[in-house]
C-alpha cells in the first residue's frame, strides 16, 4: 500500500483514469460489435452506417490512449474492408 502523500494521490488518479478508459474502451468494442452484426445479417447500408459511427470513436480511443494509433486504424481498415466486400 502507498506511504507517501503523492503516492496515495497517484493511486487515486490511476483509479479515476482505469474507470475512464473501462468506459471508451467498452464503447468503442460495442460500436465494433455492432458493425459485425450488420455485416453477419448481410445488410449492407446499415454495415456502413454502423461504420460511420464506428470510425471516430476508434480514432478518438486511440487519441486518448486508450488503444494505439495503429490498432485503431488496422480494426478500421478491417471493417471497412468487410463492408465493402459485402453483395460486391
Amino acid at each position: 500500500m502507498a506511504n507517501t502523500t503523492s503516492a496515495k494521490k497517484a493511486v487515486r488518479k490511476i483509479a479515476r483514469r482505469t474507470e475512464i478508459n473501462k468506459s471508451r474502451r467498452s464503447r468503442v468494442r460495442t460500436f465494433i460489435r455492432k458493425v459485425e452484426e450488420a455485416i453477419a445479417a448481410g445488410d449492407k447500408s446499415a454495415a456502413e452506417t454502423a461504420l460511420r459511427a464506428a470510425q471516430p470513436e476508434l480514432m478518438r480511443a486511440a487519441t486518448k490512449g486508450v488503444v494505439h494509433k495503429n490498432t485503431a486504424s488496422r480494426k478500421v481498415s478491417r471493417l471497412a474492408q468487410r463492408v465493402k466486400s459485402l453483395n460486391a
